[in-house]
């Protein structure tokens, strides 16, 4: 027993992983190189791990069967560069132990190594010194330790030995850990991740930390709907149905024609079939007709209501939606990424057509994005991420979309975002076209933002003191001031605002009114040759975010 590994034991392993991951997130978060206050890889991974772990069970209870439902959930539920990179380590984990009902030590270990190739070959341009490196030494260093006498107890402490060397060697490897002190945060959360699949090896219990998902209500400001409010916006409807024999013939089940029912009931509907199970979301006034319509063809396995009006933490997508026909398709269709309520607004009057919430801090999963894709019916649909962490989601979330052709266009700022969508002509090109003239727009723009320090330390020469404001752009610090207004025109300065036609001034939600018109009268008074732009943007984190065009 010590020596084989059955689907029970996986998943239970995944859980104890994704528990560990969960108390020590803080921990990874605050390993952030940059010195704001956005740390997030803690939490992206850990929602990134949940999403598998918590994956409903689908009766396949063979180790092949459990990995893939795993890896199937937390592919819908990556987020950010090292929650994707994470899901494609036990995508190709799981592919490693396809149709197997169980697995030894050198079969696991194999499959382990598929799951690091897996992992390399999901990221465009690997970078060394990062997660992909710390998990590719770990199971190579296991590897090839693992002899006639191994055990999973002796293979795990090799894996986390190494995980732990291998973390302590990423900043020589990259000199933006170096200077900031720090080690790899994608890097330590996968050995908190190990390391509580160790546990549970050892014999620790399941369930001994509450997580988001293993209970406990979801908090909801329910004041925001009051005696008085009428419902506008319906409710957010979504469910695992598991189709019964007994009510429906599975061999002639018709997906479209299922689709097409839910859509006569409610609006912004994603609905696909993955063997018996059926995954429905869908915006409704009347969620009791979806649900006895629905129970005519099988028996729920999870089920979630929620009104919304009401805003709560887990609100990925806001979007208005109306209950009427479904809209007549279109050639293209745009979705963007924002936080703020001023910056969404002004992402909807440039075209977009669904505003997913997220950005630095907080980074939407690949199925948020499916979900917003499946409100746009249109031949092509553009994404613009705007951050450089949401890229990979979105592109993971494109791949696995197969209702239209998605273009991932990498936007690394909700200023190339808006330059790109402010000037994106689609009258008479094709896709290719289109896509490549909205890189070329984005390409051209500079963005700057001004963020109050999360703790003293120098960087690019400049001396930076806990809880002055700084301005930055490409991850480069340029100014560090007590005010914001002053880091902010010493940013401008020192990108060279003189050149260019245009700045745009998007003031966050931590910027006072008298603060962003000190700021545009000092830019107006400075750059009189230049068209001064200013958007309450509402954004937070960033007290300004400045582009150049």
């Amino acid at each position: 027993m010590d020596r084989l590994i059955d689907g029970a034991l996986f998943e239970n392993m995944v859980k104890g992983g994704a528990e560990n991951l969960y108390v020590n997130k803080s921990i990874v978060n605050d390993l952030n190189v940059f010195p704001i206050p956005d740390g997030d890889t803690g939490d992206n991974m850990f929602m990134t791990i949940d999403s598998g772990a918590s994956a409903p069970p689908d009766g396949q209870m063979s180790l092949g069967g459990v990995a893939a439902r795993i890896a199937h959930g937390m592919l819908l539920g990556a987020r950010g560069n090292s929650g994707v990179i994470l899901s494609r380590i036990f995508a190709g984990i799981a592919a490693g132990l396809a149709d197997l009902q169980d697995a030894d030590i050198k079969t696991f270990g194999k499959a382990l190594q598929r799951g690091s190739a897996e992992a390399y070959s999901a990221v465009s341009v690997p970078v060394e010194g990062t997660i992909l490196t710390v998990f590719r030494d770990a199971v190579s260093y296991a590897g090839e330790r693992l002899g006639d006498d191994s055990t999973l107890d002796s293979y795990f402490m090799d894996l986390i030995s190494e995980l732990r060397n291998s973390l302590q060697r990423t900043p020589e490897l990259l000199d933006v850990l170096k200077e900031a002190g720090v080690v790899d945060s994608g890097g330590a959360g996968l050995v908190y991740i190990v390391e509580g699949m160790k546990n549970v090896i050892d014999g620790a219990e399941i369930g001994g930390v509450q997580t988001e998902s293993a209970g406990g209500p979801k908090h909801v400001n329910i004041a925001t709907f009051t005696e008085d409010s009428v419902l506008e916006f319906g409710y957010c409807t979504e469910f695992l149905l598991r189709l019964q024999k007994s009510k429906v013939d599975l061999e002639k089940f018709d997906i479209d024609a299922f689709t097409d029912l839910i859509k006569s009931m409610g609006d912004s509907v994603v609905s696909f079939r993955d063997g018996s199970i059926v995954k429905v979301h869908v915006h409704t006034m009347f969620p009791g007709q979806v649900l006895n319509e629905c129970q005519k063809y099988g028996e729920f396995l999870t089920l979630k209501i929620e009104n919304m009006m009401l805003q709560h933490n887990e609100t990925m997508i806001e979007n208005r939606f109306e209950f009427t026909v479904e809209k007549p398709k279109k050639k293209y269709g745009v979705t963007v990424v924002a936080s703020g309520q001023g910056l969404k607004d002004t992402f909807v009057s440039l075209g977009a057509d669904v505003v997913v919430d997220g950005g630095q801090s907080m980074n939407p999963s690949s199925g948020d994005f499916i979900r917003a894709f499946g409100e746009i019916n249109a031949d092509t649909i553009l994404v613009f991420p705007n951050n450089g962490n949401v890229i990979m989601a979105a592109q993971q979330a494109a791949d696995m979309y197969d209702k239209a052709d998605v273009r991932v266009i990498p936007t690394h700022t909700v200023g190339e975002g808006y330059s790109a969508l402010s000037m994106l002509d689609t009258e008479g090109k094709d896709p290719d076209q289109v896509a490549g003239e909205a890189k070329m727009y984005a390409d051209g723009v500079f963005t700057g933002f001004v963020s109050r320090a999360g703790r003293t330390t120098v960087m690019d020469g400049v001396s930076i003191v806990d809880g002055d404001y700084i301005g930055f752009s490409d991850d480069i610090v340029y100014s560090d001031s007590p005010d914001k207004c002053e880091a902010a025109l010493t940013l401008c300065e020192r990108l060279n605002a003189a050149d260019f036609d245009v700045i745009l001034l998007l003031c966050g939600a931590d910027a006072t009114e008298e603060e962003s018109q000190r700021l545009c009268s000092a830019l107006n008074s400075r750059y009189g040759d230049t068209e001064i732009i200013m958007i309450d943007g509402g954004q937070p984190l960033h007290d300004f975010i400045i582009v150049l065009e």
